[in-house]
């Protein structure tokens, strides 16, 4: 069951609905089949084989059916137009089959139940599985409608009484209604849920693309006055060295201090840019986590007076922690633990559904992301720590020591005058 399993948790969100969907309506069919051949057992060997004989064949055309249609609703290929026609037909077939197998075969009260369940099973499910190519309210009516009115013409017809000719024809309509229904609602909730993921990912890139909005707005404020001095300051030092004059040197000196001072504000933006509040990190992940469908948990908060680098880069490990838990495997719970211990303060971030790929990818210690994070947290002494912790959890712990805090003054000068007192005390 590994085999199984990775392809499982390599699928998206839509993709297992989508594989959920498409093995449901798979396996009416496959219930179809089973009953019928139970209830082709009184027909005897000849009718009993050939009934289902056009059972495997109406059951093959509604797998090929189901396949098509909803490769069709997520606009994978055109309409199966004809093989929603063809299986109509072989539905109707089949049906009248088993109606002539009982007419025609032994006179048996338990043949006639057997045919007119097989009758019944294979409309109500043929027209359950029709209705998944089909959209539009009236033409998903229309279709148990029709097989409805079929079968009351043909119950009529072998000189069954009206009451029960229409009696049959109800129950037709309300359990080919009731497939129809289910297979509308279910190609509906399969097309909300692709349009859900594709609007966060469209949120996603808003997101990055305002961030960079954002950035060269940040850049354009600072740079545009400073490269328009610039400009303005070597065209007047050209003109003056064209002229030979003196002050073409002091001008160019200038430029030159502009050009450094630019730099500096440059790196300024840059590392506010780059720079992350833990508390508002704890935060937004819990959010984004919550607003995913992950029960996040968060124990600890940010200590007062905690170091400003060691707040930023904790920032970062959240952040990071995060986006590998949203990005990579199929998390239903994520812990953030927050502690200050002695001399140094401890981040662990676990969360369940982790599959291989998603360690490989990035969520594991290979990964480029968890990589940076390292280096962050170098430039500061910290380390950080990334694996498995036990069956499907994944555990990543940042541990920076902490500053030890200066002496207060006076305490040393205190205690060398409290050990004097002793030393002479009797």
């Amino acid at each position: 069951m590994r085999g199984p399993g990775r392809w499982w948790r390599r699928q998206s969100k839509p993709e297992k609905v989508e594989t959920y969907t498409r093995w449901s309506f798979h396996s009416f069919a496959v219930v179809e089949f089973i009953t019928i051949g139970i209830m082709a057992v009184p027909l005897g060997a000849w009718p009993g084989a050939v009934l289902l004989l056009t059972v495997a064949v109406h059951v093959g055309l509604c797998f090929v059916t189901v396949s098509r249609a909803l490769d069709w609703t997520r606009g994978r290929r055109p309409q199966p137009v004809r093989l929603l026609w063809t299986l109509a037909a072989v539905t109707s077939a089949v049906g009248l089959c088993a109606i002539g197998i009982a007419d025609g075969g032994p006179d048996r009260e338990s043949v006639d139940v057997a045919a007119g369940g097989t009758f019944g099973a294979v409309i109500v499910i043929g027209t359950g599985i029709i209705a998944l190519g089909v959209r539009g309210r009236r033409r998903v009516l229309a279709i148990p409608g029709a097989f409805a009115t079929g079968s009351f013409v043909v119950a009529f017809t072998r000189g069954t009484p009206v009451g029960e000719s229409l009696f049959a024809s109800m129950m037709v309509l309300f359990g080919g209604g009731l497939l129809a229904f289910t297979a509308v609602v279910s190609v509906w909730l399969l097309n909300i849920v692709y349009e859900l993921d594709e609007a966060r990912e469209t949120r996603a890139r808003l997101a990055v693309a305002e961030e960079r909005l954002r950035f060269g707005r940040d850049l354009h404020d600072v740079m545009g006055r400073n490269l328009a001095v610039i400009a303005l300051k070597s065209e007047l030092a050209v003109q003056l060295a064209q002229r030979d004059r003196p002050e073409a040197v002091a001008q160019m000196v200038e430029v030159q201090r502009l050009a450094q001072e630019s730099q500096r504000e440059v790196r300024e933006v840059v590392r506010g840019y780059r720079e992350a509040d833990l508390g508002s990190e704890l935060a937004g992940a819990q959010g984004v986590l919550a607003a995913a469908g992950i029960d996040c948990t968060v124990s600890g908060r940010a200590p007062v007076g905690l170091p400003a680098g060691v707040q930023s880069a904790l920032g970062w490990v959240v952040r990071e922690a995060a986006t590998n838990v949203l990005r990579h495997g199929d998390a239903r719970r994520c812990a953030v633990r927050l502690r200050v211990l002695e001399g140094r303060v401890v981040l662990s971030v676990e969360n369940d559904g982790v599959s291989e790929a998603g360690t490989q990818s990035g969520a594991g210690p290979s990964g480029s992301g968890l990589a940076g994070l390292r280096e962050r947290l170098a430039e500061i002494d910290g380390t950080l720590e990334a694996g498995p912790a036990g069956r499907g959890l994944f555990r990543l712990t940042a541990e920076i020591p902490l500053p030890s805090p200066p002496a207060p003054s006076g305490a040393v000068p205190a205690a060398r005058a409290a050990r004097a007192v002793s030393e002479v005390t009797p």
